[in-house]
């Protein structure tokens, strides 16, 4: 199974299941910025413990390995959880939504948007993908990530609210990365 067929199938079934969902990470930012391929899918779910066997059965055991425990606990703890194609070995990271009020705000101000050209779907908002590209950067130092985040600014800067992503990168730590960015692309903010 092709990774964007992966994807076709988990949003069709969260929102057949009437799970919150909103795509983020590499494919997110490619949605807003420049394509890149990634090796996983990575998408933010509000999550309950009484949906996740819906979920984990909608992904059979003979085609998919996904672990109920794990994604209970994943709900229980706020963390993340896997479903993995058993033939391809493409995967699919599924974090719950964080504690704490941005990942409410991220997760409230998702938007319905073209992923690809021929899918549309839930994603973060362009502001929280770059957000969450700078986390991902201060956590594992990836050049990736501020590449990602130039990309969106040089294709979708006009949608991108700078002053929301400033006010986050204080509240977050992130304001160095924020003005390393700003200054790889060229602007003094």
């Amino acid at each position: 199974m092709e990774q964007v067929d992966l994807l076709r199938r988990l949003i069709e079934v969260l929102e057949r299941l009437d799970i919150r969902y909103m795509v983020v990470g590499s494919l997110a930012s490619t949605a807003y910025g420049e394509p890149r391929m990634t090796q996983d899918i990575d998408v933010i779910l509000d999550l309950r413990e009484s949906q996740v066997r819906l979920l984990c059965d909608a992904f059979s055991s003979d085609a998919f390995y996904v672990s109920d425990h794990a994604a209970i606990e994943a709900v229980r703890r706020r963390g993340q959880f896997n479903i993995i194609h058993s033939t391809s070995g493409n995967k699919i990271d599924l974090m719950i939504v964080p504690a704490g009020p941005w990942g409410a705000s991220e997760m409230s101000r998702r938007q319905r948007t073209r992923i690809l050209p021929d899918l549309e779907g839930y994603c973060a908002r362009p502001e929280d993908v770059i957000l969450g590209k700078m986390e991902y950067y201060r956590e594992g130092g990836s050049e990736k990530h501020l590449r990602d985040i130039a990309g969106i600014l040089k294709v979708s800067r006009d949608l991108v609210d700078c002053q929301y992503v400033l006010l986050w990168a204080e509240r977050l730590g992130l304001s160095e990365i924020w003005k390393t960015v700003l200054q790889r692309v060229g602007e003094d903010r």
